[in-house]
């Protein structure tokens, strides 16, 4: 077959799309290292700012995902499965909706992070959102698994990047797990229900970083079908 008709049936491949899609997912999320750098500081204004930045980029990522959905191939030709590409899209968008919802409730009830574990906190928040940017990596790899085929090293490498991804989540439910501890040693110096809202705070970032394995989880089940 011509290269010409070979270019023309990948023409509309999903690929370029959902890569465009979890950049915007990710820049999203990493706006909430300076929201809760602004929050820290009781600098309000700036907070709700940068709010209105990661809620403005979950709304782009929406409409790329309705326009992927809206304009994804149903014919033969389509690289791997239809099913597991919107399903792979449905899980990396959830990644946007976690940041502008942790970001709202955070800046709704104006919750600032005890001072006395704020540098674990960050560093914690930095690693969920090391999870959501080895799962934009991990993306960025599916114009070269196209090109080979799924098959042969990159399979390999797109593997051994989603080990790195488990690890990191890894990472970050250790890092949870003590900054829970933290938290209970001070816990009775803090207004109850700002108390009980920290630790769902902890709980709702370190979704980020399982919601980042599920992006992982589905790729590889796309490459042992293809």
């Amino acid at each position: 077959m011509p290269v010409n008709t070979i270019m023309g049936l990948f023409a509309k491949s999903p690929m370029k799309p959902l890569q465009r899609h979890v950049t915007r997912v990710n820049e999203c999320c990493e706006l909430l290292v300076p929201f809760f750098e602004a929050c820290h500081g009781s600098h309000w204004e700036k907070a709700a700012r940068l709010r209105e930045q990661i809620s403005q980029l979950e709304k782009d990522a929406d409409v790329l995902k309705r326009e992927i959905r809206l304009k994804l191939p149903r014919g033969l030709f389509m690289p791997v499965d239809r099913t597991d590409m919107l399903e792979l899209l449905t899980q990396q968008d959830k990644l946007a909706n976690l940041a502008k919802d942790i970001s709202g409730r955070v800046l709704g009830r104006q919750l600032q992070i005890p001072p006395s574990i704020y540098p674990d906190f960050v560093d914690y928040v930095q690693r969920c959102l090391d999870a959501a940017d080895q799962a934009r990596r991990v993306i960025n790899e599916l114009d070269e698994l196209l090109e080979t085929g799924f098959k042969g090293r990159e399979v390999t490498l797109v593997a051994e990047m989603i080990n790195q991804l488990d690890l990191i989540e890894d990472d970050t439910d250790v890092m949870q797990i003590k900054l829970r501890q933290q938290l209970r040693m001070i816990e009775q110096d803090y207004n109850p229900i700002d108390v009980m809202f920290l630790y769902k705070i902890l709980e709702w970032m370190g979704g980020i970083a399982d919601q980042a394995q599920r992006v992982g989880s589905r790729l590889e089940i796309m490459l042992s079908r293809s």
